[in-house]
């Protein structure tokens, strides 16, 4: 069996197949299925980015397998500042994507058959990506708040365990961790040798004031801790494949392996616009911020009307909620019949959890960064529209 056979088809790719041969409406689609922004960048970003493509030939050529060093130094400034910790340039790699991240530090921490715990409901890129690696995905339980239960994870590491991954705020769920958690569990990874890999994509739409965690406060971080980031959320740079990952100088010098075979270096003009918007888009990302809470208050408010319908709001934050649905059948099914029935793509539980998850059944995770106040309103309307019992 290859690789790729080893582990499932793309979800968001599955999802859009289920809009083929759908009867004719005028009610518009409702598309949360996916949390990647729709819109271009900001104008002032395009700006900027049409002058480094005119003007600064390097950015057509290969660069640092690492990253720019100035968007590494950069990187490292602000995450000094925003975490109250110390980061150097040399502990931050740069790579195309989130996911390619997340790739290399698997590659450098794994081997045939090790382990890997990640809570459930997980984010479906991570289990794909330990599937096609040889690496056996551990569903960590979540308690019914959707955190990560240290206990479980403490009984369930064994010697071929070499990471437990976390995310927040939350895919799917949109849960923020708490920082005292976030502390438990690196003091855990550090008192059994593992690493904690911290996925923070969608740190800029976090509801808390200040740095979410303080794991960058300890001096030795980085025996322990890497953080993966994404500038696609920020900066709606999503086609320019931007991320990050952050951890000590030896474990990059690994990763720097990895990156130079897969891609030789992340793309040029995606690091130098991201460097552009760190520089002068603070505001405007604040903005952007504000508007994200907003539409998550939205949902929020929209809550007890729901749940008078038989909907229950689990969890809600950064891009994605988290909903309980009314209906017998599994969301596997009910997601498929969404776009005929009430207009609505968006994906269900299972897709984040392994096969025969009961939990998973029961709910569906809706994606909102891309509609607004209105178009929630909307969503919510068609959903309690929908009753509770299956067509």
């Amino acid at each position: 069996m290859s690789r790729t056979t080893a582990t499932f088809p793309p979800p968001v790719m599955e999802a859009r197949r289920w809009l083929e041969n759908l009867p004719p409406t005028d009610r518009p689609l409702l598309n949360v299925s996916q949390a990647a922004p729709t819109e271009a960048p900001p104008e002032p970003l395009l700006n900027a980015m049409a002058e480094i493509v005119l003007t600064v030939p390097e950015a057509h050529l290969y660069g640092p397998v690492l990253g720019l060093p100035e968007l590494r130094a950069q990187i490292a400034e602000d995450w000094s500042a925003a975490y109250q910790g110390v980061i150097g340039e040399d502990q931050v790699a740069i790579t195309a994507g989130c996911n390619q991240a997340y790739a290399a530090a698997i590659a450098t921490l794994c081997s045939e058959g090790d382990e890997v715990l990640l809570p459930i409901p997980y984010y479906f890129n991570h289990r794909m990506w330990n599937d096609m690696a040889g690496v056996r995905t551990v569903p960590l339980p979540a308690s019914p708040d959707l955190l990560p239960d240290l206990d479980a994870a403490r009984r369930q590491i064994t010697d071929r365990t070499k990471a437990i991954v976390l995310v927040t705020p939350n895919n799917p769920t949109g849960r923020e961790y708490p920082a005292p958690l976030v502390g438990a569990f690196a003091t855990l990874a550090r008192e059994r040798g593992l690493a904690l890999i911290v996925d923070e994509t969608y740190r800029d739409f976090d509801s808390r004031e200040g740095a979410p965690h303080d794991l960058f406060a300890d001096p030795n971080w980085d025996d322990t801790v890497i953080q993966l980031y994404s500038f696609s959320k920020a900066y709606r740079l999503t086609g320019h494949r931007t991320g990050a990952l952050i951890a000590s100088p030896a474990r990059l010098a690994e990763v720097e392996k990895f990156l130079d075979t897969v891609a030789i270096c992340p793309p040029q003009i995606g690091q130098r616009a991201a460097l552009w918007g760190m520089r002068h888009l603070q505001d405007w990302l604040a903005g952007e911020r504000l508007e994200i809470l907003d539409r998550r208050a939205a949902l929020t408010e929209a809550g007890p009307a729901m749940q008078k319908a038989g909907w229950t709001l689990k969890s809600c934050g950064a891009y994605f909620a988290y909903l309980e649905h009314p209906f017998p059948e599994p969301s596997s099914a009910l997601a498929k019949r969404l776009p005929r029935d009430a207009g609505i793509l968006a994906l269900p539980g299972t897709m984040f959890a392994p096969d025969g998850d009961a939990d998973a059944a029961r709910h569906l995770r809706i994606a909102f960064a891309n509609i607004d106040r209105a178009e929630i309103e909307d969503l919510t309307d068609r959903l309690i529209a929908l009753g509770g019992q299956p067509s």
